[in-house]
């Protein structure tokens, strides 16, 4: 379980607030207009950015203090966080051990984790080898080697196309099955929340709130996702 307990992020003349719980295993879109703090949200979430007040709690455990290395969670940014002159097998090695120091049973964890996500003899391409769709299921196959029980996702489908996004979309759901993995996920696209994520957090007016029912938010927006949903 997730509890922002009575959070402020400051940044420069932006603050947002927070105070919410999320259940386990759950999966969340993350919407709102942009600007409004969903990418900062899930900065602070992850450790990047420092809270001005408040605590983050996992299963009861304060990681309000831990830095992104140490925190439960994996995070795949808009760019697929991929280095662009490591191999798709070392790209996914840096979530299972950064120094690339690698057991024989790291090895074919990673090595399954990319079958799993269809790119078995592909390991040795860099990402400028890859289309955008096979780095992202490269980005998708470290979450799996990482088996992290929170996955916080900022927009890394975006640049994809329909098709292709649904297929992301679906795979990234069997992997959250499979290791039981809560899911936050940014978008500013409202079919890929209706899609993938029967909970949703509403960031707007300074605040992040919810999690809300995604068809009864969607069906019954307040007045500022009324303005954003046009």
């Amino acid at each position: 379980m997730l509890v922002l307990d009575d959070v402020t992020i400051t940044q420069d003349d932006f603050t947002l607030r927070a105070g919410f719980t999320v259940p386990p295993a759950a999966r969340v879109a993350v919407i709102g207009p942009s600007g409004a703090g969903k990418s900062t949200l899930l900065g602070a979430l992850a450790g990047f950015i420092p809270l001005a007040q408040g605590r983050i709690l996992w299963d009861g455990r304060d990681i309000t203090g831990l830095g992104p290395a140490t925190r439960p969670l994996s995070v795949v940014f808009q760019d697929n966080n991929l280095f662009p002159h490591l191999s798709a097998f070392d790209n996914v090695a840096l979530g299972v051990n950064p120094a690339l120091r690698l057991t024989a049973k790291d090895r074919e964890r990673i090595t399954r984790a990319l079958a799993r996500v269809g790119l078995a003899g592909l390991e040795g391409r860099r990402p400028a080898q890859l289309s955008g769709g096979q780095q992202s299921r490269v980005a998708l196959a470290r979450v799996l080697s990482q088996r992290k029980p929170l996955v916080l996702l900022d927009e890394p489908f975006s640049a994809l196309g329909p098709a292709l996004k649904a297929e992301m979309l679906a795979l990234l759901t069997d992997i959250c099955t499979e290791t039981g993995a809560m899911l936050l996920m940014v978008t500013h696209d409202i079919a890929d929340a209706k899609a993938i994520a029967p909970q949703t957090l509403l960031v707007a007016d300074g605040r992040a709130e919810g999690p809300f029912a995604t068809t009864h938010l969607l069906e019954n927006p307040p007045e500022a996702l009324r303005a954003y949903l046009g």
